[in-house]
Formats: structure tokens, sequence, C-alpha cells
């Protein structure tokens, strides 16, 4: 598991891009966190990490969001409105799982029975107006999830 504090979006920004190099093709990434936790920072890093040149808003409303550059795909979920199989259905998600494209899933908790077990689940927890905390783990390595 990694676990790190950062103390500004930048910050977030920064780690995230880092994190982003070491993702294998096809990952999928599940975040759980609060409203204002930083999950769209974390993805607005992790995309520009993995060279895309996007600029990065959240899919509240258009419930996924699609980036393409560098020769890869970033496929940005918002699972907030998710509340069961066949709404998680409706949204395509399992389309897109199991090729090249990366895929981000936030408000992942009402899903987390659908994402694969190698899934990277990133939490973040808010301390202050500026500090995060995060713990990265793959979804098979804990037995619980605490969504």
């Amino acid at each position: 598991m990694l676990s790190f504090v950062t103390h500004s979006y930048e910050e977030t920004f920064e780690k995230a891009a880092e994190f982003a190099k070491e993702l294998p093709e096809g990952a999928v990434i599940g975040f759980l966190g609060d409203l204002g936790a930083g999950k769209t920072a974390f993805t607005s890093g992790l995309v520009k990490g993995l060279g895309i040149d996007a600029d990065v808003s959240s899919p509240t409303f258009a419930l996924v969001n699609e980036y393409r550059g560098a020769g890869k795909v970033f496929y940005h979920f918002d699972m907030y409105r998710v509340n069961g199989w066949d709404d998680l259905y409706t949204t395509g998600f399992f389309d897109y799982i199991g090729g090249k494209a990366y895929i981000a899933a936030e408000w992942s908790e009402n899903i987390y029975g659908a994402l694969p077990d190698d899934a990277y689940i990133i939490e973040i927890e808010r301390i202050s107006e500026n500090e995060r905390k995060f713990k990265i783990y793959k979804k098979g390595e804990k037995e619980e999830c605490f969504c």
C-alpha cells in the first residue's frame, strides 16, 4: 500500500502524474472519497502523467469524459448516481474494461463489486482545506471496502 499526504492542488497533481507513469496499460482506478476530496484533481494529474494534453473536468453531468493523446485513451467516469447493477449496465462501463484504455471511476464505492480485482483503489481523506491523505492499493490486496 502506498500512502502519502499532499498539501496543495499542485502537489496532488504532481503526485498523480508520477503515479501515472507506473500504471500498466488498461489500468482501472476506483476513487473513494467525499465531495471535494480531490478526485478530479488527482485525475487531472493522471491524465497529464500519461502524456495526454487535456483540461480534465468532473464527469458529473456527462457520466463519462474521454481524453485522448500520446497514443493513449483515458475514460473518466462518475458513478455518483449509479444505484445498482441495472444502472451500471446502462453506463456502458463493462464495454470499456479489458482494453488498452485507462479507466478512472469517481464514487466507485457505488460499483465496488464490479471493479476488477487488479483495480487500483485510491482512498482520499480530506484533512484540511488544502491537505489530503491518499491510500493507494490493489482491490484484491484488501478484503474489505471501507466505503
